[in-house]
């Protein structure tokens, strides 16, 4: 064997540079090195206790359905307008419960939305930096704040400043929750968004001042369009992180599944019923028992509807620069 080849057998495979060293790409290092290929071996392990997790729990949702439903027909849990599963006259219909939800998901995301993408645009493109420095880390505390704070927030001061502007405000209402819901997730949408107009590159800004673009031009025209990808798909990650919101609307929006649309009565979301039969106070294997696992299923596939969604956006508006 030629003395190249045996220091490298892979040298000499083209014709056209004979004494060339091919390059040695990352199998070649895992097929060469233990120490590398266990370190594969233990990282694909810790993504695959992620995908089983997902899976472990909506089977366990899933199983747990199918005995709720073998009860209670699809048809009465679609179709019926009132859900009192712990009355006497027991009622499963999941409306109350889902527009209850998606009234605190409305207000939370008028809120959120606007706030966090203005929020987003000041700290990417006007914000000096010593602002900025101290800016971003501040508005990311919040994101640290218990939601069970933001709860008693929303019950003992929201709520009362709320009372002396709407009149007819009851203690437990839609209106208090939403709004601290959508405070709550505030840094989440701007984070999101500040990073992706970030990481538009900055010589398309560049080149639009030096068309004699104006800088509400270049942000609106330039910069906003060019991180849209990002931009929605942190608003759709917020809604469903306010969908899922569980101290917040358990503590403010009350306890009355109601089938309503006024964000000033008191609601109970999807979350706030499951937290409320799980207290320990309902017999295991009732059909208020399995009632939870019913509208945890519809919770999940919900907020599995809106990742999905995210994906899509991200794929289908994503800038490659």
């Amino acid at each position: 064997m030629d003395p190249a080849q045996q220091q490298n057998p892979l040298a000499g495979l083209d014709p056209a540079r004979p004494d060339a060293t091919p390059p040695v790409g990352l199998k070649a290092n895992l097929f060469r090195s233990p120490k590398e290929r266990a370190i594969e071996y233990v990282l694909g392990f810790c993504a695959l206790i992620s995908v089983f997790t997902t899976l472990g729990i909506a089977g366990v949702l899933v199983w747990e359905s199918i005995g709720f439903f073998a009860e209670v027909s699809f048809v009465e849990f679609f179709t019926d307008t009132e859900w009192t599963p712990q009355f006497v006259d027991k009622n499963f219909g999941i409306w109350p419960l889902l527009s209850g939800t998606l009234l605190v998901t409305v207000i939370a995301a008028l809120l959120a939305l606007p706030v966090g993408l203005a929020s987003a645009v000041y700290i990417a493109e006007y914000a000096p930096d010593a602002v900025r420095k101290w800016l971003k880390p501040s508005l990311e505390l919040l994101a640290g704040v218990p939601t069970v704070v933001y709860g008693y927030f929303a019950l003992t001061f929201v709520t009362p400043l709320l009372q002396t502007f709407v009149p007819g405000l009851s203690v437990y209402n839609a209106l208090s929750a939403g709004l601290v819901v959508g405070v709550m997730i505030i840094p989440m949408v701007a984070s999101l968004s500040e990073d992706a107009l970030r990481a538009v590159p900055r010589s398309l800004a560049d080149g639009a001042y030096a068309l004699g673009a104006t800088k509400v031009e270049v942000v609106t025209r330039v910069m906003v369009p060019g991180a849209v990808s990002g931009i929605i798909a942190s608003f759709i990650l917020a809604v469903s992180r306010a969908i899922g919101e569980t101290m917040i609307v358990t503590l403010a929006a009350g306890a009355t599944p109601r089938l309503t649309l006024n964000p000033v009565d008191s609601i109970q979301t999807m979350t706030a019923f499951i937290v409320q039969v799980s207290l320990g106070d309902t017999a295991q294997g009732s059909i208020v028992y399995k009632s939870i696992f019913a509208v945890g299923l519809v919770l999940f596939l919900i907020t599995f509807a809106m990742n999905l969604a995210a994906n899509a956006v991200i794929r289908k508006y994503q800038e490659r620069y």
